[in-house]
């Protein structure tokens, strides 16, 4: 029995014998897109073994590959749970308002659960603001991302004052499929620009405290002090990790207790799980959501 089982047994062990009936055979984890499929493998293995010591039976990670993917697996009930962005999650809800319930949202080092969307390009590249971006190409990565898409596509037309559309402010208009794949075409020169997420907290020399760029920064993939930042949103709302609704109490609870035991029990596993450093998790229900469900209605 791992250390970090052992201790949520102990935390879990007061649940009424009615819940602990509640059986499921096998619990799936979708992974959003945003890094290449082994890299969210690997980032999530040790909550998939710590879930499938706590209940006993078969986790699974799936990696699809997008967004939507996700999102249609929690609809379709082929995934459990997932951590959404708050985008993901007002789509899921849009669609289904009974699908999936949030139920704990990471919490940043400040005790904070915000974080923002960057725009960045290479130091090199003589961009230091959105005033240096029009005619040039700007890279998006996924339709359904709330940093990598929604927010700045409703923040940067209003300090622009044009549309997000290739050919009108900038050049072009890119979706790369994802931050780590918009880190990249930005560091390789395929695109001038691009949006990503990060706490905005620590250094940018660093990646900041937790965020993609912090995973790019960890795994070598690029060099912060050749990038620059050029842009940053207002505070957004982090996404919450959701369970699907139809689930047995039991496992919901037992999620539950696992996410927020992550960082105690297991720091490394925590700072994978994470994407950097930060506090841990916090609960969180729909109501924190609103504005974005509200931003991804405009949108519709």
């Amino acid at each position: 029995m791992t250390k970090l089982f052992a201790a949520i047994v102990a935390t879990t062990a007061l649940v009424s014998p009615a819940l602990a009936q509640d059986k499921i055979e096998e619990f799936r984890i979708g992974i959003l897109g945003g890094e290449n499929a082994q890299d969210r493998m690997t980032s999530n293995e040790c909550y998939r073994a710590a879930a499938e010591d706590l209940l006993g039976v078969p986790v699974k990670l799936f990696t699809p590959a997008d967004y939507d993917g996700v999102i249609q697996g929690l609809l379709g009930g082929s995934i459990d749970m997932a951590w959404l962005g708050a985008s993901a999650y007002a789509k899921t809800y849009l669609t289904d308002p009974d699908a999936v319930e949030p139920i704990m949202v990471k919490t940043n080092v400040d005790k904070s659960f915000g974080y923002h969307s960057i725009g960045f390009a290479r130091k090199d590249s003589g961009i230091t603001s959105l005033e240096d971006m029009g005619g040039k190409s700007f890279g998006f990565g996924d339709p359904n991302s709330t940093s990598g898409y929604l927010i700045p596509s409703i923040e940067i037309p209003q300090e622009t004052g044009a549309t997000m559309d290739s050919g009108d402010y900038f050049g072009e208009v890119k979706f790369t499929g994802g931050h780590e794949q918009t880190i990249v075409a930005v560091a390789n020169g395929d695109v001038d620009a691009g949006v990503t997420w990060a706490d905005g907290m620590g250094a940018w020399a660093d990646g900041y405290n937790s965020g993609a760029l912090r995973k790019a920064a960890d795994a070598g993939l690029v060099d912060m002090n050749e990038l620059v930042e050029i842009w940053k949103s207002k505070p957004i709302p982090e996404g919450p990790i959701v369970l699907r609704s139809e689930l047995p109490e039991r496992v919901k609870v037992d999620i539950a207790t696992l996410t927020a035991s992550l960082p105690y029990m297991d720091a490394d596993c925590a700072y994978n799980f994470m994407a950097g450093e930060a506090l841990g998790f916090q609960p969180i229900d729909h109501d924190a959501y609103t504005s974005i469900i509200e931003a991804r209605k405009s949108k519709m």
